[in-house]
């Protein structure tokens, strides 16, 4: 089968005639024939019959011709693609899948902000850390950025280790609560997993069936679940949830001053050790020039949030003594 033959035939269908889907291709009648002829016998179809008034098409014809249509039109699109403007530069590339942190957000930002090239094609997608973890793991994207903890690490390597995808840390900080800024919470020193659980519990949507390690949420592996549970599934929406109500979630902490919602803040729990954020690639794959001046950058919008969450915090317990 060639798209020669394919054109043909779709051409046919058009006309309704093979004479004058020969004269718009100006070739012979006899050579339109014995090519669709050749087809028919290669697939084993028929699909027209002949009349006084033209053609016919078959019902296995008229869908032949619906798929031949669209695979020609993405030749043509290939074509098009590959030879208008052959020697114009190919456009700069990157993709990133992050769990919901804004200081990712900020990295991202930053290297649109610092993008000379003449063209270029960057996304940036905001998911759960299941679908981070896939999406690099199927090159899709060029980085990830999630987080670790020790009570979720071991199984979350193992699936990393399962899918061919490498860890780097970037940073190591205490989890938190975020709560908004007048919050009951915020006159508790220190907080305790029991006050925590009397409030609603304000949590990112994941997969069904996905295990909690991969939520995006710090897991207090509390036996008493919370018994009011708000679940949503985009920052915007949590942010709102959080500074509209007194619910709280859990999480790294760490805000980014202009993307940040300034009614939200967050507070340390402390004696639970760090959580570690990082970033995914998939192994034996090489970086790209982009990737690299991205991961720098990320590097440069952690350390900033992690300042910038410090000063808040310091802030926050300076006025409450």
């Amino acid at each position: 089968m060639t798209f020669q033959q394919l054109s043909y035939v779709v051409e046919v269908s058009k006309c309704g005639s093979i004479n004058k889907a020969a004269h718009n291709l100006f070739l012979s009648q006899s050579g339109i024939s014995t090519a669709i002829r050749d087809l028919e016998d290669e697939l084993g179809i028929h699909f027209f019959n002949r009349s006084n008034r033209g053609v016919e098409f078959t019902p296995e014809g008229e869908e032949f011709v619906s798929y031949a249509i669209s695979l020609l039109e993405q030749k043509r699109r290939i074509e098009s693609l590959y030879t208008n403007d052959r020697f114009a530069p190919a456009p700069v590339r990157f993709a990133v899948s992050t769990q919901r942190y804004p200081f990712a957000e900020d990295a991202f930002l930053r290297l649109l902000r610092a993008m000379d090239a003449p063209s270029y094609s960057l996304s940036i997608r905001e998911t759960g850390m299941d679908g981070v973890i896939q999406d690099v793991c199927e090159h899709r994207v060029d980085v990830g950025v999630i987080f670790l903890s020790d009570l979720t690490e071991k199984i979350i390597r193992r699936r990393m280790d399962t899918q061919d995808v490498e860890f780097h840390e970037l940073a190591a900080v205490p989890p938190c609560i975020y709560v908004h800024r007048d919050h009951p919470l915020t006159g508790c020193a220190p907080l305790t997993e029991k006050g925590l659980l009397e409030y609603p519990y304000a949590c990112f949507e994941h997969d069904q069936g996905a295990a909690a390690d991969f939520s995006e949420e710090y897991q207090l592996l509390s036996d008493r679940k919370p018994v009011r549970t708000i679940c949503v599934n985009s920052r915007t929406a949590m942010m709102e949830v959080l500074a509209a109500t007194d619910a709280f979630t859990t999480g790294s902490g760490l805000l980014t001053a202009g993307l940040s919602d300034e009614r939200v803040i967050s507070i340390p729990l402390e004696g639970r050790g760090n959580v570690r954020l990082g970033w995914l690639r998939a192994k034996n794959t090489k970086s790209t020039p982009q990737a690299e001046q991205f991961l720098r950058l990320l590097a440069e919008a952690t350390a900033d949030a992690a300042a910038y969450t410090r000063t808040l915090q310091e802030r926050r317990v300076v006025r409450r003594g």
